[in-house]
């Protein structure tokens, strides 16, 4: 029963994700947050507050508007108060320079009393990397910045 708990909670955090809505995902994370996305980019990093994150989501909806996710699985593993997650999906974008965007990945999640503690999204970088030359070429300052780190 708890995990179709998780699965829903995980399937309309996603959802809100894809209507841009990122400040309904950051009400489910800890303050003692550690968010990681990987890569040597714009968007690569850690980060270890809402703060942080909450302009990690700024940035990256500039570089990639109208993103969306289409998940594909989610399992989840562990009890209340040490919940692990995997999400597997595929993101499609439209960004400024008018290119296709498809990549795909997982994100492990890891809960604590329905708060996520830990986040890590595993996906193709070199796809991020040259989409990020491309909007830097296009004239779109973010796409070269140093990451969001805290």
């Amino acid at each position: 029963m708890y995990t179709y708990f998780v699965r829903q909670f995980v399937k309309k955090s996603f959802e809100s994700l894809n209507h841009g809505d990122y400040e309904s995902v950051l009400q489910g994370v800890s303050p003692s947050i550690t968010h990681t996305f990987s890569g040597t980019h714009a968007l690569s990093g850690t980060r270890h507050s809402v703060e942080a994150m909450r302009q990690w989501f700024q940035r990256l909806y500039i570089l990639s508007p109208k993103l969306e996710f289409e998940i594909k699985n989610i399992v989840v593993s562990g009890f209340p108060w040490d919940t692990t997650i995997a999400v597997e999906w595929v993101d499609t974008a439209m960004p400024a320079d008018g290119s296709e965007y498809v990549n795909e990945g997982v994100h492990i999640i890891k809960m604590r009393w329905g708060k996520a503690v830990y986040i890590h999204a595993y996906l193709d970088t070199q796809l991020v990397e040259a989409l990020l030359k491309r909007l830097s070429a296009y004239g779109i300052a973010e796409a070269s910045a140093p990451p969001i780190e805290d």
